[in-house]
């Protein structure tokens, strides 16, 4: 795949421990059948687990038989940027990895909320 991160550039590894993005290559890549647009690379909290945990999505939880470690507080992953961007709004957002975050994720949240949230912005 030759995907951009947010700034044009290739995007970069999110996390291969655990291995994230929908296909789980390591990068917040995301095509056609990605239909929760796995694009934005968080450090999840423990705050945000519970906040997705309570919205529906128990990310902190074991799922062997998808291939789902569970997360834990400071791991990396691919968010959905809707989830993300719901995360904002009701001040739960984690922070973000823009390198590694896809340029696909700009069609559901802004660049300057990205930009608020990053990790790796000097």
């Amino acid at each position: 795949m030759d995907q951009k991160n947010v700034f044009g550039e290739p995007i970069e590894e999110c996390s291969c421990k655990p291995k994230t993005g929908f296909n789980r290559t390591g990068k917040c890549e995301s095509g056609p059948e990605d239909i929760g647009s796995h694009t934005v690379c968080v450090q999840v909290t423990g705050a945000f687990l519970e906040f997705s945990r309570f919205r529906g999505n128990d990310l902190s939880t074991p799922v062997p038989e998808f291939g789902f470690p569970g997360l834990m507080e400071g791991d990396r992953w691919c968010l959905c940027a809707a989830r993300w961007r719901e995360a904002v709004e009701l001040d739960a957002a984690p922070r973000v990895f823009l390198r590694s975050t896809n340029q696909l994720a700009l069609e559901i949240v802004d660049l300057e909320d990205l930009k608020r949230f990053a990790m790796d912005l000097s």
